[in-house]
This record gives C-alpha cells, structure tokens and sequence, in this order.
C-alpha cells in the first residue's frame, strides 16, 4: 500500500515486513543470575534443567489399602493373609514381608520390594490381624513405580523456557532449589506531549490525561522484563533527544508514545535518525500506521502512535515479539481462531486491521464473535469490553454477518 499522506509515496511496510525487520536486528540477550526456585516464576531459563532424581523417588501406593505380592495367591479365589505392619506416607515398613503376609499401606507411602499388588482398603475385610482379600482381587494394581513419572536425568525444561507456575511445581517436585536464568530485559518507557496532563490534577481545555504510560505499565508488568516509567517528555526536541540518549545508556529498549506522526510537533522519528537510526516508519495496519523502530547505539527504540488503541495493537503485534526475543524466551505466535461474525463489519481495502471484538462459544461448540463498539483508534470503552481483535487482511473490503473471519484472543499463545 502507498502511503497516500506522505509526499515521498513510499510503499508501507506489511506487519510481516515489519515483524522480519525487527526480529533479524534482535539478539537474546546472554547476561544471566541464579535464582531461587521460589523467585524464578515468568523468568527465562539460561540452561536446560535436569532431574537430579527419579519421580516418584520410590515405589509407593496409589491410594490406601493393603499391600502383598500377588505370587502366593490364586486371583480366582477369596483368600487371606497376616498383617505383619504399616507403611506410613515418610515412615516406610522396615520389615520383610513373608509368604501369607501383607501390611497396612497408605497413599504415597513406600511399597515393600516383596510386593507387587496394593488392593484399596474399601475392597478388604480386616477380622483382627486376618485381612479377607476377595476373589476378585486384581494383582499387579496401584502401585506408582519409580520413575514412573521422570526418570533421573531426564530433561525438565529447557533453555529459553518461560517458567510457568506448572514448571516450578515440577522443578520442585525433584528437589531443583535454585535456576540459572536470563536478567530481565531493562526497559525505559514515556509519553510525548505537551497536551498531557498527570492524574490527580484538574483537566484543562485543549487536555487530555495520560492514559498510555498506564497501558505500558500493565503490559510491561513482566517478571522478564524490568520497566522504568520516565514520565511524561514535553514536546521540545531538545529535552527529546537528551532524554533518548540518556536511557538509551542503560536501557536495552525505550518505548515512547506519541509524535511518531507527520504533525509539526511530532519529532520523533527525526530525533531517532539523529541520534540514532531508523530502521522502518509507518506500517500498512490500523490502527498503528505512525511508528518507528530503530536503534539508539545497542539500545531498541519503539517509537509507539499516541492513539491509545494503537498503543495496544502496536505493542502486541510488533514489541511483545520483540521483547520475547530479547528476552531469550522461546518463540510462540499468537493463537488465532475462525470464528463466525454475527454483525457487519466495515473496512476499505489497504491496511490490514484489528479491530476490537468480543467472542463466546456457543452451546454446540461453534466460536462467534461480535464488534465490540465503536472502532476509532482514540475509543478505549470497547478496547476495555472486548478480550480479542478481529483481523482483516488488507484486501478485505468488509464482513457480513454470517462470515467467518480470524479473532485474536488476548494473551494466547501456541
């Protein structure tokens, strides 16, 4: 598409073009800290993570009842043996089960190495010390072998893993204590703008509050990454570059909002070149045309539209695949699914856009989706109602009711 607002007519760059660009210039950072197990949740793994044990560690009993070694007995018929003992869940029987014997067993505790069968307690007929086992007493059933479940040595996650909740359950489930993990990606984020007002103030005519920081602080909320919030920067080329310059010092990524645009006051992009490079300008999506990526000496500079729906679809589709490779995690794309559109949806031909909508499932399965409000990029009530975008591609010139189209669910990854 060209860019019918820019008078050098340059062809806008596609999301993919985009997304390519970004990702051939991003290099995982190396710098890593050993971190208690107990820290580590949503940071990125620098190592594989071995198990140092088998899982279960021991053979043990899947639920409470009896143990014995099947051998002695015929399946066929009611039979009944001795209780010599118990083995507790952390206080094993230590003695040797005897031809005619069995013990009292509980769940996860350790099942002697003479027996091979745990029979559930509501299935036996305890008479004293004679324990009435029935003929239909299947042999070879709940016991949990070791390893059963991970053998040692096994690999548990590997390097450029996200730990999830899950995964540190499971690395604590084999006694891994502590994990070498990548440092967090140091981010320095701010809004542009002399119109911007601080919350807690009174609006003037001619104002708006300052919404966008408060949108990056939510998405930057990541134990990978390390957000510094630098405020809100008056439209002054000067103060600009001396504040791009400085963060870019000890930052690995500046993120700002606003005067990416064409406007007398947007200064952006040329404050980037000049102190930096331009990688790419203007894309050919909406909302989301005004913003330049480029570089800062080692620093990634993203140079985010003030519009703040465009603030969220250009930092989904463009920075947070960015930040993922930054911060060494591994690569996932986003879920997408086809859905049903119940209503009409309008759109010329040209950019590929997202629009907000909200989706369901119906009662026989099938995933629908509907508009979500109005679609203008300064609406932010049905940003706040929908939970996915809708994605047009460029050459789609509408969508009737009926129709199936591709919905994003927020926060979705594969």
């Amino acid at each position: 598409m060209i860019d019918a607002c820019s008078q050098d007519s340059k062809r806008l760059l596609t999301l993919q073009e985009a997304l390519d660009n970004i990702k051939t210039n991003i290099s995982a950072i190396t710098d890593t800290e050993i971190l208690p197990l107990q820290n580590a949740l949503g940071r990125v793994l620098a190592a594989d993570v071995y198990s140092p044990i088998n899982l279960p560690f021991d053979r043990n009993a899947a639920m409470d009842g009896y143990a014995y070694a099947s051998a002695d007995n015929n399946p066929e018929q009611a039979f009944t043996l001795t209780r010599v003992g118990t083995s507790w869940a952390g206080k094993p029987f230590t003695g040797q089960l005897q031809s005619g014997e069995c013990i009292r067993i509980f769940t996860g505790a350790v099942v002697p190495p003479e027996a091979d069968s745990v029979l559930m307690q509501e299935h036996a007929t305890a008479v004293g010390e004679n324990i009435q086992f029935p003929a239909d007493a299947k042999p070879l059933q709940n016991i949990r072998e070791a390893g059963e479940d991970i053998k040692q040595g096994e690999l548990l996650c590997k390097a450029g893993k996200k730990l999830s909740t899950f995964d540190i359950g499971l690395l604590a489930a084999v006694g891994v204590s502590e994990v070498i993990v990548l440092r967090p990606v140091n981010i320095a984020y701010f809004s542009t703008g002399d119109e911007l007002t601080a919350l807690g103030q009174p609006l003037e005519s001619g104002k708006i509050y300052d919404s966008n920081r408060y949108t990056l602080n939510g998405l930057l909320t990541d134990p990978a990454y390390r957000a510094s919030d630098l405020g809100v920067i008056a439209d002054d080329p000067q103060q600009l570059e001396t504040q791009f310059t400085q963060a870019a010092k000890n930052h690995d990524v500046i993120i700002s909002t606003g005067g990416a645009s064409v406007g007398d006051a947007d200064y952006v992009k040329d404050i980037l070149a000049r102190c930096g490079s331009v990688n790419f300008w203007k894309l050919a999506i909406k909302p989301g045309k005004p913003l330049a990526y480029g570089t800062i000496g080692n620093c990634h500079f993203f140079g985010l539209p003030g519009n703040p729906v465009a603030v969220v679809v250009t930092f989904q589709q463009l920075v947070t695949p960015a930040l993922r490779k930054l911060s060494g995690a591994d690569d996932l794309k986003k879920l997408r699914l086809q859905a049903t559109a119940t209503c009409p949806l309008k759109k010329a031909p040209g950019r590929q856009e997202f629009l907000r909508g909200i989706f369901s499932q119906t009662d026989d399965g099938e995933i629908v989706v509907t508009s979500a409000g109005r679609q203008g990029s300064h609406i932010l009530s049905s940003m706040s109602r929908s939970n996915c975008f809708i994605v047009l591609p460029a050459a789609c010139s509408g969508i009737q009711a009926g129709d199936k189209v591709v919905v994003e669910p927020f926060d979705l990854f594969l």
